[in-house]
């Protein structure tokens, strides 16, 4: 969505923050549990795993939180976590995309369809909603890591797509095929690990919304992170700046 980066800032501000730092570690305990087992123990072998404990690193979870998730898969301990994309539809047309991880996938799917019946919504079928949509690596840092001329040679040394400065850091978009080499030559050139490196979905064009149609939509995007076994929300709407600082207000 336009103001992607500003609308979960937000969010995330309405939300308590011990909750908002338990959610975002057992995320990335469930990303690095799948990486781990689906690629291997070694980060340099498995750049999925790799990318999932830089992220972890630059969300400050502590080291030990990410030697176990990994211990877990090497004892033969780790949940068997199934990797699910739900695609539907909001308030005003919205094209919804969740990603989600779960050892029961009844369970998540009937919360899932639960989340958008409540909210006007509605789930859809698998292509429904994923070509509105196109699957990007983006890699952000901090605000402070360089000023925007540094940024922009940064993403043209990298050979990152694009780079986009905004006043909570700077992200950069490249093909997901490159984002393990695009993440390490920003890396190199900026001097600092990045605060994550994933790949996305990235909406082709915008819905734009507002009044009820808008609220609808803010409460069914928070409802759906909010799902223990959702791991992110993706969706193409576009929302006016004063109606962001509302929801903060």
């Amino acid at each position: 969505m336009a103001g992607h980066s500003k609308f979960k800032n937000i969010m995330h501000r309405k939300g308590a923050q011990d909750r908002k730092r338990t959610r975002i570690f057992s995320r990335l305990a469930r990303e690095i549990t799948v990486a781990a087992r689906l690629g291997g123990v070694d980060p340099n072998a498995n750049p999925r795993l790799r990318l999932a404990m830089q992220e972890a690193r630059g969300q400050n979870m502590p080291k030990d939180n990410i030697e176990r998730a990994i211990a877990k898969v090497e004892g033969g301990a780790a949940e068997d976590l199934e990797e699910i994309v739900y695609e539907g539809y909001g308030p005003g047309g919205v094209a919804f995309i969740v990603e989600a991880m779960t050892d029961n996938r009844n369970r998540t799917a009937a919360s899932i369809r639960s989340c958008f019946n409540r909210h006007g919504g509605s789930l859809a079928e698998g292509g429904a909603v994923t070509f509105q949509f196109e699957r990007v690596g983006e890699i952000v840092f901090g605000p402070g890591v360089a000023d925007a001329d540094a940024v922009l040679e940064a993403a043209i040394e990298a050979g990152a797509d694009d780079a986009i400065t905004e006043e909570d850091g700077h992200r950069f978009r490249c093909s997901r095929e490159g984002l393990a080499e695009v993440s390490r030559e920003l890396e190199v050139h900026l001097g600092t690990p990045p605060g994550s490196s994933r790949l996305v979905w990235s909406p082709l064009a915008t819905v734009p919304i507002e009044g009820e149609d808008a609220n609808r939509v803010v409460r069914l995007y928070a409802a759906l992170s909010d799902d223990d076994d959702v791991q992110e929300v993706y969706a193409n709407f576009e929302i006016p700046d004063e109606l962001l600082e509302d929801l903060a207000a």
